[in-house]
């Protein structure tokens, strides 16, 4: 089974990860949609047999009443518990095999004491500096894997073409930000 997993996308569905809903069997949110509008852009994203897991983030408010704040299910053999926030998981986590969660909007996936642990990013709106990311997880069986995708977006795009040898208008850039004492008339 394919599953996109994806959180934070703060009222913006991009088209990359409209796409990779669109190849898998089940989608799993983790919160901080903002809109009603996106669930609709996810399930028309979806195959029309998908499932579509979601829960409510801190920053859904009364339109999101009707989402849960957590999930507990079954889902190709494997257990998951879904939430935004990772600081409000209960104690005890019971038999759940795979823990998903967002709200910070940074990658992380470890596996640990026989769980996995992942927050697949944020994959909307780009926030405190962080790469755009979501995850599409891979169950065969009784294992799972993690692919984490990057979505390229304009800062990235701009070092790339840094990196690739075209550093003056990079340091044409940075000097037009910085008064340099001295130089500013010898540019």
């Amino acid at each position: 089974m394919k599953i996109a997993v994806l959180s934070d996308t703060h009222g913006l569905l991009r088209p990359e990860a409209a796409k990779v809903i669109s190849e898998c069997d089940a989608v799993i949110h983790g919160g901080d949609i903002n809109s009603q509008k996106i669930i609709d852009e996810m399930k028309a994203a979806a195959k029309e047999d998908a499932l579509i897991y979601i829960v409510r983030g801190n920053n859904d408010k009364e339109w999101a009443e009707h989402l849960p704040h957590y999930l507990e299910f079954t889902l190709a053999g494997m257990n998951f518990y879904v939430i935004h926030n990772k600081k409000e998981l209960p104690a005890d986590l019971g038999d759940r095999q795979i823990i998903i969660f967002g709200h910070s909007h940074r990658y992380f996936e470890e596996k640990k004491d026989g769980r996995l642990w992942l927050n697949p990013g944020s994959c909307g709106k780009r926030r405190f500096d962080q790469d755009i990311t979501l995850a599409i997880l891979w169950i065969d069986r009784d294992a799972c894997s993690v692919e984490r995708i990057d979505i390229e977006h304009e800062a990235s795009r701009r070092k790339v073409s840094a990196r690739d040898g075209d550093l003056f208008p990079a340091i044409r850039g940075i000097l037009d930000k910085v008064e340099v004492k001295g130089l500013s008339g010898n540019r």
